[in-house]
């Protein structure tokens, strides 16, 4: 049973899309953000969750609002037991 209220693959799947969008290589996304390339690889396909702090780095990076961000996750939002 998967504990996690965030679907991982969710999170990363927007990531993705906003850096494809922003026409950024990993690489680039990675260096603006101050993360590590492997580390974004693996929040992309879903293996990672972000921290907060990462996410704002990566949102601020994509100049993105991450209140955006956030609302579009939040739609992935799952409960599965409290």
């Amino acid at each position: 049973m998967n504990d996690n209220w965030l679907d991982p693959r969710a999170v990363g799947d927007l990531i993705s899309e906003a850096r494809h969008k922003a026409g950024l290589t990993q690489e680039t996304l990675s260096g603006l953000a101050g993360i590590g390339r492997t580390h974004l690889s693996a929040i992309e396909r879903g293996l990672r969750l972000p921290t907060l702090e990462t996410l704002f780095r990566i949102c601020y990076a994509l100049k993105l609002d991450a209140s955006e961000m956030v609302k579009e996750i939040e739609k992935s939002f799952v409960i599965t037991s409290i």
